[in-house]
């Protein structure tokens, strides 16, 4: 039997915080005088109570974690904070269902963005703060379990980034210095994008809350419209870099700051990111041009946008790109897969994976040609281990599979061929919109029924949280071990 003493003590701790985050929006609604200030104090008092029964009543008889406990609590922590996070969205006076409530929380705390809310411009500030600092939260929290953990549980070949986070930073040997460093580094960044949105006219909430939602690439906005609500060219150019500072690996951030200046521009994953963010970008501003969608300067500005927003996962929208063609679409789909760098805040497969998977390509075709040579894989200049590279390929396999069942259950809920698909990808790949009138950029999934939602809301988790971490769970021997 698993010890789950250690695994609610974290819990414990993790709600703890997450109740000291509610008072907050208590603040902002309070000051804005909306009656909603007392729901998320009555909600921090319930989180908070049982965060602290559970640290209580957990705090000793324990010395450590093992790898089980390590896979139980890191997948727990996301259920847990959905769950009590979803309490302000239940008893504010939106109104919303309990699925609903959930829904939103769990895609904002992984940083997901795709929302079943409507009226947002005349939602209560309290709730719109509430959203954004989830997905802050959601994306701080990932980036120090992708640092952490996932390289000790070896999930889907994440073992590569092992060295990088502890081995080669003597500075920053242990996790918790690691996520100290991080969080520094993430506070800085979205203080640095606030003031670029306000510099460029947003009001000082707004700039804030998209702050916290970009640099999480999260996509959650205070506008139904999400930054179609602003015209100002230099709004969307500092949105599209804000995206792409959250999607770099933070570590690398780190050793620049600590000196390494030219850390980021060494990383061959950032290299491959921005090679084939830039190169999607270019193809898809020259579709809208030359369809005639938009004149050259607002396709180049919208089709920046909206690409960086589709591979780095964070589901914003400058404008409807399901109005762009059938081919703007299909380059959609295909960016929600790709993501960004490992140890960032964005989801999706990750530009490492396909680096291995090409390398070891490149391996493959090598031997063909020269049977008795000896080829060996790189990556980042240094070899790949066969048991990485198997990683990753089951990786690949078992993300593709997920995807696929997931659409098919959700076509067997009724849901349309598009919206099936795409609610799949957009779940599983945390990226916030869908294609196709329903769950599009111009609509939401409030439509869909609770049924789909939960599945969404397991997709949405898998995906978070690299699809192993997550399906060990459902294995029996995990249970007996």
């Amino acid at each position: 039997m698993i010890d789950l003493r250690p695994v609610l003590f974290v819990i414990g701790i993790l709600l703890s915080v997450l109740a000291a985050a509610m008072l907050v929006p208590a603040a902002v609604d309070l000051g804005y005088g909306n009656p909603d200030w007392q729901v998320f104090l009555a909600s921090a008092a319930v989180t908070v109570f049982v965060g602290v029964s559970l640290i209580l009543t957990t705090r000793t008889g324990w010395e450590g974690f093992n790898i089980r406990q390590a896979f139980l609590m890191t997948a727990l922590a996301w259920v847990a904070i959905a769950f009590f996070g979803a309490l302000p969205l239940v008893f504010s006076r939106l109104g919303l269902g309990f699925t609903d409530a959930v829904f939103e929380a769990m895609s904002g705390v992984t940083t997901t963005g795709s929302t079943v809310m409507s009226g947002l411009n005349d939602a209560p500030p309290g709730i719109l703060i509430w959203r954004a600092g989830l997905q802050w939260l959601g994306g701080v929290g990932i980036i120090v379990v992708a640092l952490a953990v996932l390289p000790v549980l070896r999930v889907g070949g994440m073992q590569m980034f092992r060295v990088e986070a502890f081995d080669a930073d003597k500075v920053l040997p242990r996790a918790a210095q690691l996520a100290a460093g991080i969080a520094g580094i993430y506070i800085g960044l979205t203080l640095l994008i606030a003031l670029g949105y306000g510099a460029f006219g947003m009001s000082g909430f707004d700039a804030i809350a998209h702050a916290m939602t970009s640099i999480a690439t999260g996509g959650y906005g205070n506008y139904d419209s999400s930054f179609g609500q602003w015209t100002a060219p230099g709004i969307h150019y500092v949105g599209a870099l804000a995206m792409i500072a959250g999607s770099l690996p933070f570590v690398q951030y780190l050793r620049a700051v600590r000196g390494d200046v030219l850390a980021l521009a060494r990383d061959r994953q950032i290299q491959w990111f921005l090679g084939i963010l830039l190169a999607a970008a270019a193809v898809a501003c020259l579709s809208i041009w030359d369809n005639g969608h938009l004149p050259w300067p607002d396709a180049i500005r919208h089709g920046l946008f909206n690409v960086v927003s589709l591979m780095t996962g964070t589901g914003y929208a400058s404008a409807d790109f399901g109005a762009w063609g059938s081919f703007i679409m299909v380059q959609a789909l295909i960016l929600m897969f790709i993501g960004g760098c490992a140890g960032s805040t964005t989801c999706g497969i990750k530009i490492f994976r396909f680096q291995i998977v090409y390398a070891e390509a490149q391996v493959q075709v090598r031997r063909l040609m020269h049977p008795n040579g000896v080829f060996i894989p790189y990556y980042n200049r240094r070899p790949i281990p066969d048991r990485v590279a198997q990683a990753v390929m089951g990786f690949f396999f078992v993300y593709m599979m997920s995807f696929a069942v997931l659409a098919m259950l959700l076509g067997l809920l009724g849901l349309d061929v598009i919206t099936a698909i795409s609610g799949a990808a957009t779940a599983i790949s945390n990226v916030g919109p869908g294609l196709g009138p329903v769950i599009g950029p111009d609509g939401n999934f409030a439509p869909l029924p609770d049924p789909a939602k939960w599945l969404l809301c397991f997709g949405m988790l898998l995906g978070r949280l690299e699809l192993f971490t997550v399906l060990v769970l459902f294995a029996p021997s995990f249970w007996r071990g």
